[in-house]
């Protein structure tokens, strides 16, 4: 079993939010922040795990580098859809609809 930082589901896949400990259904959307202590598993083997799963979209937010890559799962294989430093504006797949600015993500 995985435990992503941050993970999303369209609502067709779940309609209603489980009252389980755990959750079966993968996610579309996933998201790791990288750190110094789980950097090397989050890289490798989740990603792995994350393909396997058939998880459509990974984003992997970097707080040190101040960076975010966008992953899409395409043909069985993760391709980089996307990659933003401090100071850009995001939009990317799964949101394409809502931006922000990446910035927003660190502290002052």
């Amino acid at each position: 079993m995985l435990v992503p930082d941050l993970a999303g589901w369209r609502r067709e896949r779940m309609p209603t939010f489980p009252d389980t400990p755990a959750i079966e259904v993968a996610p579309g959307w996933v998201c790791e922040i990288l750190s110094p202590g789980t950097r090397r598993f989050d890289l490798t083997e989740k990603r792995n795990r994350y393909r396997a799963a058939g998880v459509a979209h990974l984003w992997h937010v970097d707080p040190l580098a101040k960076t975010l890559e966008v992953f899409a799962l395409t043909a069985g294989a993760w391709l980089l859809a996307a990659a933003f430093q401090d100071g850009d504006d995001v939009r990317a797949a799964p949101f394409e609809a809502l931006g922000f600015p990446l910035g927003a993500l660190w502290p002052d």
